[in-house]
């Protein structure tokens, strides 16, 4: 697997904090049960995912 350095990781944070948060305002405005809207659940939940290991992999520096 390959190494970050914590500046790494932390910038990567920050681009993916703003992402899902653009995610999550456009979700507001799908219709539900379209093929939009199972897109976007499925984008949010990968990058909540993404943020959690990122978490992880901080606390371990």
């Amino acid at each position: 697997m390959t190494s970050f350095t914590p500046d790494e990781l932390i910038e990567a944070k920050k681009s993916l904090d703003s992402i899902l948060n653009k995610c999550e305002k456009a979700f507001a405005k799908l219709k539900e049960n379209s093929p939009q809207h199972t897109l976007m659940v499925r984008r949010i939940n990968a990058l909540r995912v993404s943020l959690s290991l990122i978490e992880r992999e901080l606390q371990n520096f």
